[in-house]
């Protein structure tokens, strides 16, 4: 549920800043989104490994 309210929330963001004319707040190729997406995992992954160690 938490996942696809925060898609609806950017859903609505990105249509807001359509609206006004903004540049949006995120990179705005896939390797951008693909960058940050590798960011997160990096974190998750040496979270989860130092819970093992």
């Amino acid at each position: 549920m938490e996942q696809l309210l925060s898609i609806l929330a950017g859903f609505i963001v990105g249509i807001v800043f359509s609206a006004i004319r903004l540049p949006i707040p995120a990179p705005p190729t896939l390797s951008g989104l693909l960058g940050i997406a590798g960011v997160y995992l990096g974190y998750v992954l040496f979270q989860w490994g130092k819970t093992l160690f």
